[in-house]
């Protein structure tokens, strides 16, 4: 045997002999030796909330693991053998037993103070947390900041920079121009919007609230059509039909140009993307508000006044001697000379009606509108306020037509795309069909 083979044969028997073989784990209640650091002793609800925090799993890694660094110091357990367990090391060990064993004082104070159960959790986080790191500190200041954040809000164009919006690169620009700071990076600028939550290059689309306006008749519009909405019921039963009316129009018959690829267990549905233009429809549908059906849907290609008069008609058909009210938005061909025309005649009103554009009923929209919404009238008409077609209930029907056929259907032409419709009809008042709970008062909303 060699000098140096005898030297690695006596240093594997002190290892042994010292049982410190790193590559086996110690036995159950073994110690690895070590030096005996400080003890720590828990409290019975600091105990609990430690062994809380280590048993969920859904809480940050760093946290579980000091966490179990405590409760084995706690058991008794030197800083080697918590090391082995936890496969950190001895000086992170001790780092966080002082933590904690310097945190005593808190502890103690809190416990005097009565502490409620439920703040001792975030005290415990907070010693096991890391210490704010060192940096630099802030290049600007709050001023500057205010200052960055003032121009960021305004249009490009006040700064003479003819663009919509301001970008990280032409901002940083600006506030130098303006002397506002000596130098800023485009990336350390968008930092400082993302802090601020200033999103210049984000746009949403939204509709100005017509209540603004005139907030006396935006209610009273709306408390009308909820008072209408709660009354379906009895206004069905002493033969007055409830009715909500609107147009979709633009409903596309679109086929992709290969077929649909189904799902299958770990595959979602595959459509084709690419599609062919057959032509569009024009949906003129009304909602039995006391029913939820949808009665006698209008396709054609076009929506006119005269598509509008037309359908009206025939929707009266369904019972020429009933009372109607129909609920409608402010379209043009929802006040035209045509539904006056027609309305007189149903109701049998021989009034002159006037000339369009002169004299009379017929004169402008405004007095077809009185004369359309006039409450003696076995026929009328109810206006949603402009811009409030939410108020619509048959609006809550399209999207479930748009949901449940047009979105995923594919039409190979005009008139397969009115069948599917008119199919999708029958099979809504068939199996669907049922009134809106209609919770909205008329009342201005609150958060």
């Amino acid at each position: 045997m060699t000098e140096f083979e005898g030297r690695l044969d006596s240093l594997s028997n002190a290892w042994h002999n010292l049982g410190c073989r790193i590559s086996e784990p110690p036995e159950e209640g073994r110690i690895i030796p070590g030096p005996q650091p400080p003890d720590i002793i828990l409290a019975p609800l600091l105990k609990q909330i430690l062994e809380k925090i280590a048993r969920q799993y859904t809480n940050p890694y760093w946290l579980v693991i000091r966490a179990k660094m405590v409760l084995y110091a706690a058991a008794g357990a030197n800083n080697a053998d918590i090391a082995h367990r936890l496969d950190t090391d001895s000086d992170t060990v001790a780092h966080w037993r002082g933590r904690w064993i310097a945190a005593s004082p808190r502890f103690a104070a809190a416990e005097a103070a009565g502490l409620p159960e439920k703040d001792w959790r975030a005290l415990i986080e907070s010693v096991l947390a890391d210490d704010p790191r060192p940096g630099a500190p802030d290049t600007f200041h709050s001023e500057q900041l205010v200052q960055i954040v003032a121009v960021a809000c305004t249009d490009p164009r006040d700064a003479g920079r003819e663009i919509s919006h301001w970008t990280p690169r032409e901002l940083a620009d600006e506030v130098q121009q303006r002397k506002i700071v000596e130098t800023i990076s485009p990336r350390h600028l968008g930092r400082v919007l993302d802090e601020m939550e200033l999103h210049p290059h984000r746009i949403r689309y939204w509709l100005n609230n017509n209540r603004d306006a005139d907030p006396v008749a935006f209610d009273a519009a709306a408390t009308t059509i909820c008072g209408l909405y709660a009354a379906a019921p009895t206004l069905a039963e002493e033969g007055t039909h409830l009715v909500s009316l609107d147009e979709k129009t633009g409903i596309q018959a679109l086929e992709p140009t290969h077929p649909t690829r189904p799902m299958r267990p770990g595959h979602v549905e595959l459509r084709e993307s690419e599609y062919v233009r057959h032509g569009t429809l024009a949906l003129i549908a009304n909602l039995d508000v006391a029913t939820g059906a949808v009665l006698q849907p209008s396709l054609g290609p076009t929506r006119t006044e005269a598509d509008l008069v037309a359908h009206v008609r025939h929707t009266l058909t369904t019972d020429p001697d009933g009372a109607w009210i129909f609920i409608v938005d402010q379209l043009n061909t929802h006040q035209s000379e045509g539904l006056v025309r027609l309305v007189a005649e149903a109701c049998h009103l021989a009034d002159d009606l006037g000339v369009k554009g002169q004299s009379g009923v017929l004169k402008s929209m405004d007095t077809r509108k009185v004369f359309l919404e006039e409450p003696s009238h076995r026929i009328r008409f109810v206006y949603t306020p402009k811009h409030s077609s939410w108020l619509n209930q048959v609006e809550l029907w399209f999207s479930i037509l748009v949901r449940k056929l047009l979105k995923r259907a594919s039409f190979c032409s005009v008139e397969d795309l009115r069948q599917r419709i008119l199919q999708f009809v029958e099979y809504f008042n068939r199996t669907m069909a049922k009134p809106f709970k209609w919770t909205y008062t008329g009342r201005p909303l609150t958060v």
